[in-house]
């Protein structure tokens, strides 16, 4: 671990210009350019707010405003990005540069790390005009700005480890990242991000509690959307959670790595 912290360290100016040449390249010869990432997950809000927002306004107790369905759209979304962009580029992040770690002798654990870093640029533009939504809406959480780095921070290292793990996974056996990808998908219906945790069954509710993003999602919700601070309990426990995960992924990639270039 302490050799990756110091390769990380001696080669930060390597990831700080490979994640400004990433977000370049995602969108060269684009008018809007960056506006894309902000546009993409405000449009899938928009799109949710529209089809769902009459039903599920009514079951959304505890917020006296018209557009409560939709500050709690984006609280969730907020999570949810994070989480699903790290986890989804890091399945192939090893793949697809194949052929530069093949000639470039660089850290192999750099790969990851830029990707993480790329995201939470993306996330952080979109917290910022989440943040300015809120407020023409007549909604501006001021605890969210405190709790908001420890909320991020939890959710980047759980998406990084299982993204790290499963991509580490996907060199060697292809299949991985498809299979990750339709989990991904139903992952995201068993969160409550567009629907509320309350309108689901008692008897499932015991069941939820295993599942990881329910308590990150939640405690962006608590914080964005009713100004308080999240269920700690929860939060601990996944916090735990993703640190082994992580510890567990980095300690897998240090053992795969010598074998990574040559089935790549």
């Amino acid at each position: 671990m302490n050799g990756m912290l110091t390769a990380i360290w001696s080669y930060r100016h390597f990831i700080v210009s490979s994640i400004r040449n990433d977000l370049r390249s995602r969108f060269a010869r684009s008018k809007l350019g960056a506006v894309w990432m902000i546009l993409q997950p405000l449009a899938q809000v928009l799109i949710y707010s529209l089809v769902l927002s009459r039903i599920m306004v009514a079951k959304l107790p505890g917020i006296d405003s018209p557009y409560a369905y939709s500050i709690y759209l984006l609280a969730g979304m907020q999570a949810w990005s994070l989480f699903s962009e790290v986890a989804t580029r890091s399945l192939t992040v090893f793949v697809e540069n194949g052929s530069m770690l093949k000639k470039i002798v660089f850290p192999r654990v750099c790969l990851p790390i830029v990707t993480l870093g790329s995201a939470l640029v993306n996330n952080v533009l979109l917290f910022v005009v989440m943040m300015i939504v809120f407020a023409l809406l007549g909604h501006f959480p001021i605890s969210a700005l405190l709790w908001m780095p420890l909320l991020m921070f939890v959710t980047a290292a759980f998406s990084l480890g299982l993204g790290l793990l499963m991509g580490v996974l996907n060199v060697f056996v292809r299949d991985v990242a498809q299979f990750m990808m339709v989990v991904l998908q139903l992952w995201f219906w068993l969160t409550p991000v567009v629907y509320m945790s309350s309108i689901i069954p008692e008897s499932l509710h015991s069941a939820m509690q295993f599942n990881p993003m329910y308590w990150i999602v939640a405690a962006y919700q608590d914080t964005l959307v009713y100004g308080r601070a999240p269920e700690l309990t929860g939060l601990l426990g996944v916090t735990a959670v993703a640190l082994i995960l992580l510890a567990w992924s980095l300690l897998l990639f240090r053992k795969a790595a010598p074998d990574m270039v040559d089935v790549l």
